[in-house]
Parts: C-alpha cells; sequence; structure tokens
C-alpha cells in the first residue's frame, strides 16, 4: 500500500499537467529557430517542409489519454484500498475513493489555480450508470426479487412520494421562517430539490451492504428499493422541472404529471422485456458462433436503456427488465466460457464505473461554487433522516401485515439508516437551471452525500454487528435443498389451486407452465433442452459454485411431461394409494422413549433378516446378560476366519419365536462344545421367570462362514 501511492501521486500529477497545458492557437510569428512548436506541441524546426525527428502531438490522443489514465488512477486506488491491511475491515470503499478523489482535485485546483473538471450528467447517466444497473439486474436474486415483489413497490413508489413531498415541504417551510436568506426559494424548487435529494443510490448501498453480508431478505429490499427508488426520482425531477418552465401550475397539469409517471414507468418495463426478448431469441442462433455471443447481452441491454432515454422513458427501469428477461434464456443457449465472458465482464465493467463515480465525486467536491446557509443545510440533512425513518416505520407497519414474514425492527432499522446518497443527486443538482440558488443547492447536496457515506456508511456495520442482525448463509445449498423447496413450492401451488386463493405460488406455478410450453420452446434451442429437471438443478449448482455467485435464483424447470393418464391407470393408482394408506393406518408404531423402550417392545412386529439362513435364527440373551454374550461372542469370533454379522430383532410371540429356554447354545458355534455357564443359568429358576417377563426386543449375533457348504 505504502508504494502504491507515490504511484498515484506521480500518475495524477502527470494527469494534470496535460490538463493544465494550454496551448496557443495562433502562429507562432518569431524568427525560425529550434523550440517549441505551437502547431505540434513539440521540439521542431521551424522551417516550411522541414522533417522532425521528435514531435508531440497531445490535442490528437487528448481524450482517449485522460480517460485511460482517470481510469487507471481509479483502479489503481481500488487496488491500494484492498492491499492496505485493516483499512477494508474499518472505512467502506466508497469512502476511500471518495477520499482519493479529493486528494487529486486539491492538487489540481493547486496546481492550475482552478476548479478541477466535473462529472457531467450525461457522461454519467449514459456511460457510467447503465454497467452499474446492468450488472445489478443480470445478477439479481429473482427469486427473492419476486417475492417481495409488492414490499420493494410500496418502499420505492410511496415511500419516494413520503419523502420528496415530505423534504420539499418541510424546506419550504424553513424558506419562510428565515425569509432574508432564503425567502427567493419557491415551492416548486424545494419540490425539486426534494426529489433529487431524495434519490438513494444503489451504487453507494451496493458498495455498502456487499461488504456486510447482511440476510438475503433485508438486502433485496434495501437494494430493490434503492434500484427503483432512482427510476421514481429522476421521473418526479423531471416533472418538476417542467413545472418550473409553465407559467402557471393548474390542477390539469397535476393530473397529467401524474398519468406521466405512470406512462414512463410501464414504457421502460416494455421497452426492456421487448429487448431482453429479442436478447434471447439472438443468443437461440449462436452456437456457431459462440465467440460473438456476449457481445448480445451487452448491446442489446445497452439498446434498451439508450431507446428509453429517447422516448423519455424510465432507462433504469428498461435495462434491469431487459437483464432479468433474457438471463435464463441466454445461459441456457451460450456455452459455459461464455457464460464465464458475461460474468466477468460485467463485474469487471460495473466495478470500473462504481470506482470512477466516487472519485469524481471526491474531485468534483473542490470547486469555487459553493454557498452556505447554515439553517438549510442543517435543516436538509435532519429532514432526510427524519422522514424517511417515519416513511419506513409507517409503511411497514401496514406491510407486515400482509406479509407471512415480518419485516423485524431491526431490519427497519438497517433500512432506515441504509438511505445512502450518491451519484445520482449529484449529478441531477448540475441540471438545475441557473437561479440564484443553485450554488447552494449543490453545496447542500455534496454534504449530505458526504454526510450518509462517511457517517451512515461507517458506522452501520457496528450498527448491523450490534443489533445482531440476521446474516446471509455462506454455504452454497444443495440439490437436496434445491429439490425440497421446489416440493414445498410446487405443494403451497396446490394448496392455493384447491383452496381457490390467487396468491404467488398460483401465479408462479401459472408463469412456469407457460413459460415451459411457450417461451422455452421458442428462445431455447432444442440441443439445449433440459430432459430432466433434476440433472438442470445440478447444472446450475455447479455453475454457481463455479462462478462463486451465492445470489443465483435457483431453477424452476419442471420435468417435461409425457403422455396423458388413462381412466383406467387413474383408477389403478387411486385404489393402490387407497390400499396402503388404510394398511398404514392399521399399523401402530409407538414412539421413542428412553423411559419406556422395554416395556413397550411388546407392541413390535417380529423384523427377521432376509431369508439368508433361517435354520440359524436364534435368540440370545445379550439384553439379560450382555456380558456373557459378548463373552461368547468373542470367543466363537476368534475361532472364525471371515465371518460376517447380522442383526435380527426377534419378538417374544410363541408363534413366530422359540421360548428362550430352548435355545441351544451350541447353536452358535457348533464345531465349540457348549459353556455349561449358560445352561446353569437356563435352568435356574431364578432367571427363568424374567426371561418370560422381561424385555422382547433381543439381538442376535449370526455368524456364518462365507463359504457355505
Amino acid at each position: 500500500m505504502a508504494a502504491l501511492w507515490p504511484l498515484l501521486l506521480l500518475l495524477s500529477q502527470h494527469l494534470w499537467a496535460c490538463l493544465a497545458l494550454t496551448l496557443p492557437d495562433e502562429p507562432h510569428d518569431g524568427p525560425p529557430s529550434v523550440g517549441f512548436d505551437a502547431s505540434h506541441v513539440g521540439p521542431s524546426v521551424d522551417l516550411p517542409g522541414a522533417l522532425r525527428v521528435f514531435s508531440l502531438d497531445y490535442h490528437h490522443v487528448q481524450a482517449p489519454f485522460e480517460i485511460v489514465l482517470w481510469i487507471m488512477l481509479a483502479s489503481l486506488a481500488k487496488l491500494g484500498f484492498h492491499w492496505s491491511g485493516r483499512v477494508p475491515a474499518v472505512v467502506p470503499e466508497s469512502c476511500v475513493l471518495i477520499m482519493v478523489g479529493l486528494l487529486v482535485g486539491g492538487v489540481i485546483y493547486g496546481v492550475r489555480h482552478s476548479a478541477p473538471p466535473t462529472l457531467s450528467a450525461d457522461a454519467f447517466f449514459l456511460f457510467l450508470l447503465p454497467p452499474i444497473v446492468l450488472d445489478a439486474g443480470y445478477f439479481l436474486p429473482g427469486r427473492l426479487f419476486f417475492e417481495n415483489l409488492g414490499t420493494i413497490l410500496w418502499y420505492a413508489v410511496l415511500g419516494t412520494l413520503w419523502n420528496v413531498v415530505g423534504i420539499g415541504l418541510s424546506l419550504y417551510g424553513v424558506c419562510l421562517l428565515v425569509p432574508d436568506s432564503l425567502g427567493d426559494i419557491s415551492l416548486l424548487h424545494c419540490l425539486l430539490f426534494g426529489s433529487l435529494i431524495a434519490a438513494v443510490d444503489p451504487v453507494a448501498v451496493l458498495s455498502v451492504f456487499q461488504e456486510m453480508h447482511v440476510n438475503e431478505q433485508l438486502h433485496i429490499l434495501v437494494f430493490g428499493e434503492s434500484l427503483l427508488n432512482d427510476a421514481v426520482t429522476v421521473v418526479l425531477y423531471k416533472l418538476f422541472e417542467s413545472f418550473l418552465r409553465l407559467p402557471s401550475v393548474t390542477g390539469l397539469d397535476v393530473l397529467v404529471g401524474g398519468c406521466r409517471l405512470i406512462v414512463v414507468g410501464l414504457g421502460g418495463f416494455f421497452v426492456g422485456l421487448f429487448f431482453g426478448l429479442v436478447a434471447a431469441l439472438t443468443s437461440r442462433f449462436t452456437s456457431r458462433a459462440q465467440v460473438i455471443a456476449p457481445l448480445f447481452v451487452f448491446l442489446y441491454s445497452y439498446l434498451s436503456y439508450l431507446t428509453s432515454e429517447m422516448l423519455h422513458f424510465s432507462g433504469i427501469t428498461a435495462i434491469v427488465t431487459c437483464a432479468v428477461t433474457m438471463k435464463q434464456y441466454v445461459e441456457a443457449n451460450v456455452s459455459e466460457r461464455s457464460n464465464t465472458s458475461i460474468q466477468y465482464f460485467l463485474k469487471m465493467w460495473s466495478s470500473v464505473s462504481e470506482t470512477l463515480i466516487f472519485v469524481f465525486l471526491g474531485v468534483s467536491t473542490i470547486q469555487d461554487i459553493h454557498m452556505w446557509s447554515w439553517p438549510f443545510v442543517c435543516s436538509t440533512l435532519l429532514l432526510c433522516l427524519v422522514w424517511r425513518a417515519t416513511g419506513v416505520l409507517l409503511l411497514t407497519a401496514v406491510v407486515n401485515k400482509l406479509r407471512r414474514n415480518a419485516v423485524t425492527f431491526r431490519d427497519q432499522f438497517i433500512i432506515a439508516y441504509g438511505g445512502l446518497r450518491g451519484a445520482i443527486c449529484f449529478s441531477l443538482v448540475f441540471l438545475i437551471d441557473d437561479f440564484p440558488k443553485k450554488r447552494l443547492f449543490i453545496t447542500t447536496t455534496i454534504v449530505v452525500i458526504l454526510f450518509t457515506v462517511f457517517v451512515q456508511g461507517m458506522t452501520i456495520k457496528p450498527l448491523v454487528e450490534l443489533l445482531d442482525v440476521k446474516r446471509k448463509k455462506r454455504a452454497l445449498p444443495t440439490v437436496s435443498e434445491e429439490i425440497h423447496s421446489r416440493l414445498l413450492d410446487h405443494l403451497l401451488s396446490g394448496i392455493e389451486d384447491v383452496v381457490g386463493y390467487w396468491g404467488q405460488h398460483y401465479w408462479k406455478d401459472r408463469f412456469e407452465q407457460f413459460n415451459k410450453k411457450y417461451l422455452r420452446r421458442f428462445l431455447i434451442g432444442e440441443h439445449h433442452q433440459a430432459r430432466s429437471s433434476i440433472l438442470r438443478v445440478y447444472q446450475e449448482l455447479e455453475r454457481r459454485e463455479q462462478q462463486g455467485d451465492e445470489e443465483a435464483p435457483p431453477p424452476v424447470d419442471p420435468r417435461p411431461g409425457g403422455r396423458p393418464l388413462l381412466p383406467e391407470e387413474m383408477d389403478s393408482i387411486r385404489r393402490i394409494l387407497s390400499r396402503n394408506l388404510q394398511n398404514f393406518n392399521k399399523k401402530q408404531t409407538p414412539a421413542y422413549s428412553r423411559h419406556t423402550l422395554h416395556q413397550d417392545a411388546m407392541a413390535m412386529t417380529a423384523l427377521h433378516r432376509h431369508q439368508s439362513l433361517p435354520e440359524r435364527h436364534t435368540c440370545n440373551r445379550s439384553t439379560l446378560c450382555p456380558q456373557r454374550a459378548e463373552g461368547e461372542f468373542s470367543k466363537s469370533y476368534r475361532g472364525r476366519a471371515r465371518l460376517s454379522r447380522s442383526h435380527t430383532v426377534c419378538s417374544a410371540s410363541p408363534r413366530r419365536s422359540e421360548p428362550p429356554d430352548s435355545v441351544d447354545p451350541t447353536a452358535l458355534n457348533p464345531t465349540q462344545p457348549s459353556d455349561p455357564e449358560p445352561a446353569e443359568e437356563q435352568r435356574s429358576p431364578l432367571h427363568r421367570a424374567p426371561i418370560e417377563t422381561a424385555t422382547k426386543k433381543q439381538l442376535s449375533f449370526v455368524l456364518e462362514s462365507e463359504t457355505r457348504q
């Protein structure tokens, strides 16, 4: 780690020197000399048509060169973080990257004496955000997401509206209380600022929650809410921005804005669904060109995002829907190597984008445009915490009445405390049209981001350990667990179908039938169709173990059905099941108890060994005299070679076993003389009564030679 920081500083100084380099646009009018050429920025001879030994043309490679340097700097910072000893256990990665950005921005400001470059909104929304959302959607745990979809939408839609309206109205009240410095901020400006400051950033949430390994339900609630929360906040931001450009806002405008909110969300969903199905269909025909198969995953996903943005739909919703739709079909069509390539490229792409976002957040903080107002900044910070906490508590109190697995108070606290802000609200605040208090909005947004990432991000992990929040299981599920999970799904689906309740298992079963009957036949090649559902489960588990993906959804692919059963076959099955059920109910199998084991043994049925040596079935008094029986067994065992032992449980019924008195001690070993001590013990009246009334479960050790005569 110590060796990396000088390299980072050297690289950053070289970058700032390149950024600070300004070239004159006018030609050099001085006398010809050997020196610095203005047109080619390098040592040359100012003679017309002269040949140059060395020249430097920085403008020709300026854009890609600076991009590569920024990526190199961010990657080295990330590498240094993971080699910094105990730092990753205390400080989240996002905090370290922002501190690196602050350092870089400070050095740039000191060298150039001007503000460092900022992250533009177009670069963020068109190039950096799509890889992160695509990675999150492609590896989304589908089972958990759809089982908690109602709760996620409840938090994302109603919770976001609660935060936006609450923060906006409260800030407008603060502005009315301080008219001297904040009197020129209107209600629409407060609502616009509330819409962007309420955006929970999935990048910051992922970077923090993936390091804590919380339980699956809590992770999917926080992550799903932050993912869909962005789509709602961006739509609300654009809606309030349109209201600001109108001369006056009427009730009809508000109604049209509400309809627009629904259209934007549904439009993004259908655009993503269309491109996802097209990507799955295209991957069906890549068997002869597997090299370009992963390319279609990235192209169609990015195309869905760009198309939605072009139509003013939700690009985040579109790319998540596209990724979730095409995943199971693409994985079935392409090879294992292509699946591995898709996984590693998505992880690499999203990691680089995430690193660049946090570094630029730190760099962009060093600006000359800050405006400070203690009432506005402190009120915004406090209101963000209060309104989110109250919203989570109220919404959870309602949703817990409809959930089987209630969200505990500890999970509610982590959900409320995990509302981290990030680059989305930072990019949106720069898109606000110029007005006198825009610089105040930028400063307040930066303060909220730094507070949530540093204070909340650094303290949430100790709070999780202090509250003893349930953690995620590290081990991958076994084939047995997957099969039992599918069995319970089918069982619950059947119960819902019998009672006439259309629950999530009912609709899930209907979708699986539709998927198997139509979609999989149309979107998956015939040579990739799975003939065994158990084999498909095993292959999926093997793939997840190789890829190290612990949150991939379990495949639900019923076995392809054969011909329908005839009525005669159904009647035969019913008769067999009914007869076996009656026979099973007639049996009396007492429960095991260590206090009543010997007394309840009379109710047990005699269990005989398979017809191997029926003439040698005897009953040994091992329960009455275990030491003598063990001695006889050891004597007989020493006299034989290569013998096998079998356990036979005998009953005291006179019809199936002989009395213990009739046991011939020579039956155990016919080659050796009988021991007189057991005979005397059998003839003793002190032992006959216990033999007749004692336990009926006895162990008989039958010794037989492997070479029968």
